[in-house]
């Protein structure tokens, strides 16, 4: 079963129906619009009476839109976080179309069910809409060069679409001209949409070409509008009072004399939530949101604290220990025969446990959201990444039907999974409810964000092989446990194991790898005092960032126990076998399996200069995945070049080597772009970043005490993508998943000691170099 069918099958599970992937694909993107049906789109504006309308705009599909002027509009329900993506989807429809790209705009749409699914995660959003942006791009040209062939007397056959103009012979006219005069209605059924014929590859003139990013003036010119910078009149200034655990607390008492006398203090609310998103929450409102914030910190709330208050980190990851040892907990995601007996008869097994600390998002604007009662529907205005999922939510919480409820689309000023969970709408619209629905904008300061920040929980894994007599692997364990931000937030997403039990996928994607392991067994395990103690979160690349960490570390290590080159011990690996033939690959998305991911270890080894000689203390650690998802894969080899001072125990990366094969590369400045981003956190993850759970909340409230890297520490980047015409993948994730193991291995290579634990502190590697030196 492909992605796209298991998210159907995952939505038609919460629904109570069954529905075929193409009737998913249909509902995801608006019925009967996605096959073209034609209309004359409505003027977003009010116009005086009297006064002209603007001539109709055509759209073949919700998709997009022709104007008589020429211009096309492409319609984004995907959100905008600094990672150009209507600029990178808005290629797919306007090459297919034949567009002229000087003519194109794009506008990021509010919540309608017509858009169906609105996600932006999982590095899925160009691998999401490929194929219906091409379809609707197919279906736009069709009926232009037909109703452009009948203006210019031509037959259709003798006709073809270029740069915004419908060309024949020596004759040609514009898209926005036979908009105007010709008004096309045509349609399309479903079985008709799928038939349109589609450019190839070699025929391309947007997609992996340079083109202009349409959303850089607005950003650079100071016109773009964040949720943080929205407004609307008559509107109070809201910041929430935390109360000291993520569940459980309850309100005692309330005391705001102190609040009372600064200026601008409105009063405070208790919030009752029926959607237990936000328990024991208290909200002050001002006029001001300096006064929000003064006032804020002068009321006296008294809480009876829930059951996890004193809750630490070193209790979640023992927990994870104590899970990890029952055998019958968990779900099996890989389960072959014969594992069990691969252990026993082996000449040798070795098997090591890797630990991960909390990680934060810390991304550069606040939670913010602004709720209000407008004609009897609830607008909630704020950047968020998962419209889908927290609409229902708002809608729970203020007790109305979720037709009731439209989230209005902003620009995010940084997601990186933590706007997934929109649990900051929740506080303001219940805010709004408590004052008769009139606006009110709730901000949340960096600490109130980072004490209830939707973290990356901490992990313990524990990896295993079976070795025959001639050292071969026969037999390959991984066991991961963690706090599950889909089961928490999303369970109706979650899939289910080859034992029928259900799993978050992205609490172990990254351990389901391509290399034949022999027979192998992979198990997912929820950390159930992780969940209880705060509420699991995606962040960038999720298990991918460290799922990683253990199992590439640990191939290295079998690697150095065996005498063979980690290089060359992973290209024996990934050759494409495994039971049942599942490292082979299949199309559309994994086309090549295995083999694809050993080309790209290749060529990295040929860059990086694998077994090149280097200065004392200084080596060459390398790692490869299959970046966010087995289902989607993205063929990633990253390398580093690190060096260890012995005497302060820092690790320096000089440089950082990334090959990737993500199929067709749509925007390349895109593509580099957010693969840079990605090595540079996976680096600051491995390096730098990293909190604890203290008293059962994140110790860390800012970034004088959370180090992530600097401007200063950035090394030389190397990035390679493999050309390809395959179905591009996601490339806003990788990035991320083989630098840490990188980084461990090359320690390793640089002066013998081996981390389990990330981040990689100084400390650590003092101790390390000690113990190795007492040794």
């Amino acid at each position: 079963m492909g992605k796209l069918e298991r998210i159907a099958a995952q939505q038609d599970r919460a629904a109570g129906r069954g529905l075929s992937r193409r009737g998913f694909l249909s509902a995801a993107v608006g019925s009967s619009f996605l096959f073209g049906f034609a209309r004359e789109s409505k003027a977003a504006q009010t116009y005086p009476l009297g006064a002209p309308l603007p001539p109709p705009e055509f759209e073949p599909n919700i998709w997009c839109s022709i104007a008589p002027d020429g211009t096309i509009n492409v319609n984004i329900i995907r959100a905008e976080m600094g990672q150009h993506i209507g600029t990178a989807l808005a290629r797919i429809i306007a090459d297919e179309m034949e567009a002229d790209w000087d003519k194109v705009k794009i506008t990021y749409v509010d919540t309608d069910p017509k858009w169906g699914l609105m996600v932006t995660g999982g590095s899925w959003s160009v691998w999401m809409t490929w194929d219906v942006f091409r379809q609707a791009g197919a279906a736009a040209r069709t009926i232009l060069v037909e109703e452009g062939a009948k203006l210019l007397g031509i037959p259709a056959s003798s006709c073809h679409a270029r740069n915004g103009r419908v060309i024949g012979g020596s004759y040609s006219i514009s898209f926005g001209d036979i908009v105007a005069k010709a008004k096309p209605t045509r349609s399309f059924t479903p079985d008709q949409m799928k038939a349109l014929p589609l450019k190839p590859a070699s025929e391309r003139r947007l997609i992996g070409k340079p083109v202009k990013s349409l959303d850089i003036p607005s950003k650079t010119n100071g016109t773009a509008i964040y949720g943080i910078d929205a407004k609307i009149d008559g509107m109070v200034y809201g910041r929430p009072k935390m109360p000291p655990t993520r569940y459980g607390s309850k309100v005692v008492s309330v005391d705001d004399s102190e609040a009372k006398k600064v200026p601008g203090y409105i009063r405070y609310i208790t919030l009752e939530d029926p959607s237990d998103t936000v328990p024991g929450w208290v909200v002050v409102l001002a006029k001001s949101y300096p006064a929000a914030i003064r006032a804020t910190d002068l009321l006296k709330v008294e809480w009876t604290p829930g059951k996890t208050a004193n809750v630490t980190e070193k209790q979640i990851q023992d927990r994870g220990r104590e899970l990890i040892a029952k055998s019958d907990v968990g779900t099996m995601i890989f389960n072959d025969k014969g594992v069990d007996e691969a252990f026993k008869g082996a000449k040798r097994v070795l098997e090591q446990e890797y630990t991960c600390a909390s990680v934060m998002h810390y991304q550069l604007e606040p939670m913010n959201a602004i709720a209000q009662l407008k004609d009897g529907t609830w607008e909630v205005h704020c950047g968020n990444q998962w419209q889908t999922l927290f609409l229902p939510v708002i809608a729970k919480a203020l007790g109305v039907p979720e037709s009731k409820v439209k989230m209005v689309s902003y620009l995010l000023g940084g997601g990186f999974g933590r706007r997934l969970n929109g649990d900051y709408a929740v506080p303001a619209a219940l805010a709004s409810k408590a004052i008769g629905g009139k606006p009110v904008k709730l901000i949340l300061t960096r600490s109130d964000d980072m004490q209830f920040d939707s973290i990356r929980s901490p992990s313990v894994q524990k990896v295993r092989v079976a070795l025959d007599e001639k050292n071969t692997i026969v037999g390959f364990e991984h066991h991961a446990t963690a706090g599950w931000p889909t089961e928490v937030m999303a369970g109706p997403f979650m899939e289910k194991g080859v034992d029928g039990k259900p799993y978050d996928q992205f609490a172990i994607a990254g351990a389901d790898s391509w290399y034949d392991f022999g027979t192998m067994r992979v198990r997912a395990i929820s950390n159930d005092l992780a969940k209880e103690t705060f509420r699991p979160g995606w962040l960038r690349s999720v298990s991918a960032g460290w799922t990683p960490w253990a199992q590439e570390c640990f191939i290295d290590e079998v690697a150095h126990a065996l005498g063979k080159d980690p290089v060359a011990f992973r290209l024996e690996l990934l050759n494409g076998n495994g039971p049942e033939g599942r490292n082979k690959g299949q199309a559309p998305d994994s086309n090549g399996g295995a083999l694809r991911q050993a080309a790209v270890v290749k060529r990295l080894a040929e860059k990086a200069g694998w077994g090149k000689p280097l200065p004392k203390d200084t080596a060459l650690g390398m790692a490869t995945t299959f970046g966010q998802e087995r289902g989607m894969p993205t063929w990633t080899a990253g390398a580093v070049q690190v060096h260890v001072d012995r005497t302060t125990g820092v690790v320096t990366c000089q440089k950082i080597w990334l090959v990737l094969d993500a199929g067709t590369i749509v925007d390349p400045d895109g593509a580099l772009a957010q693969t840079e981003g990605g090595a540079l956190w996976g680096l600051s993850m491995a390096l730098c970043e990293g909190s604890e759970i203290v008293d059962g909340v994140c110790r860390d409230r800012n970034l004088d005490t959370y180090t992530p890297l600097r401007m200063p520490d950035v090394p030389e980047m190397d990035i390679e993508f493999v050309e390809s015409t395959e179905k591009p993948m996601g490339l806003g994730e990788p990035g991320v998943t083989t630098i840490g193991a990188a980084i461990g291995n090359a320690i390793f290579n640089a002066v013998g000691i081996r981390l389990r634990h990330m981040p990689v502190r100084p400390e650590d590697v003092l101790a390390a170099l000690k113990e190795k030196g007492a040794a």
